[in-house]
């Protein structure tokens, strides 16, 4: 157990992206949330978020830092681990558009599509029904966001998109969503997975 009894530590990709807007959600939910650069700091925390950015940078800095192989592990023993937008790219099991050389850490039996809807003048923002979190809908923005084209057996779909797009899934100790809620009001996911970290504890 790395934080103590009522707060948990939890730790944010903080490689590239926007980390420092996941710390503050963390914070205000009363999580020990601190920034996560270096292999050494994996075993310090209860769970991890992988935040929104560019996937393809946040990979090629994951393994000159030395951090892709010990994430991997990490997550294959427990960690519960929270990606959005790129960091679902990252949990991913294959990118179907991924740059040459592009990895992922495997960690969701997902096919995600980067940049599904379009570039960062296509963002949009839509209310979306997501039962594990309840009503209200959820306010869901989409910034150059993926989406996942095919979704493995062990995978449950928490959200989707009218036209039936998956946005949002977990497997396991591993959640998942297209959307930034970081960048909303509506923090619901965050508090659902301080939830789960809770529960692995």
């Amino acid at each position: 157990m790395a934080g103590n009894a009522t707060k948990p530590r939890v730790g944010v990709l903080a490689l590239q992206g926007d980390f420092r807007e996941h710390i503050a959600v963390l914070r205000g939910f009363g999580a020990e949330a601190v920034p996560v650069r270096r292999a050494s700091e994996l075993p310090e925390i209860d769970g991890l978020v992988i935040p929104g950015g560019e996937s393809s940078v946040m990979d090629k800095l994951s393994r000159t830092f030395g951090l892709r192989d010990p994430l991997r592990e990490a997550i294959a023993g427990g960690l519960p681990v929270y990606g959005t937008c790129a960091g679902l790219i990252m949990l991913s099991s294959s990118i179907l558009d991924g740059i040459e050389g592009q990895e992922s850490l495997g960690a969701l039996d997902i096919d995600v599509r980067r940049n599904a809807f379009g570039s960062q003048t296509d963002s949009f923002e839509v209310a979306l029904e997501v039962a594990a979190i309840g009503d209200p809908p959820l306010h869901a923005v989409f910034i150059r966001a993926p989406v996942v084209e095919r979704v493995g057996p062990a995978v449950e779909t928490l959200a989707a998109l009218e036209d039936g797009r998956v946005v949002a899934v977990q497997q396991g100790n591993v959640l998942g969503t297209s959307f930034h809620p970081e960048m909303t009001q509506d923090h619901r996911f965050h508090e659902y997975f301080l939830k789960r970290v809770r529960a692995a504890r």
